[in-house]
């Protein structure tokens, strides 16, 4: 199916959405399907297992996860697939430190559940690299 999503975006927060917009466009741009959904690694945990584990039969080649303070949704996500994982470190107006916590809960997963990260709030490389892995 031509139109079948190969990218997988999750936020855990509607309020989220308007900041992965760079990943959306830059998807658009490149002609890569994909799909946006809701689940948080905290309220959702259960969820969020299910989206991972039949991501590729659902035909997904690559995720693409933001996420604020904590930031564990790109990590609970990696624990469940084997496909590759992009965690795009997002701000919060709740975080001490401006997106750092973020981007340092995504970068520093421990050994065998690697995650990519990218710049705080910077969904459209997220999108760049998930292009890159899909073209190797």
């Amino acid at each position: 199916m031509a139109d079948a999503p190969l990218v997988g975006i999750l936020v855990g927060s509607e309020s989220d959405r308007a900041r992965m917009q760079g990943a959306f466009d830059e998807l658009d741009a490149h002609g890569i399907p994909w799909e946006f959904d809701v689940r948080s690694a905290h309220r959702t945990p259960d969820a969020v297992a299910e989206y991972a584990r039949s991501a590729r039969e659902r035909g997904l080649r690559v995720l693409i996860c933001g996420a604020g303070l904590a930031a564990a949704l790109p990590g609970a996500v990696a624990a469940h697939t084997d496909l590759p994982v992009i965690g795009v470190p997002l701000r919060s107006s709740l975080s001490v430190l401006d997106g750092l916590d973020a981007l340092l809960a995504i970068a520093q997963m421990p050994p065998g559940v690697p995650v990519a990260a990218v710049g705080v709030d910077n969904a459209k490389n997220a999108a760049v690299l998930a292009a890159r892995i899909l073209a190797a």
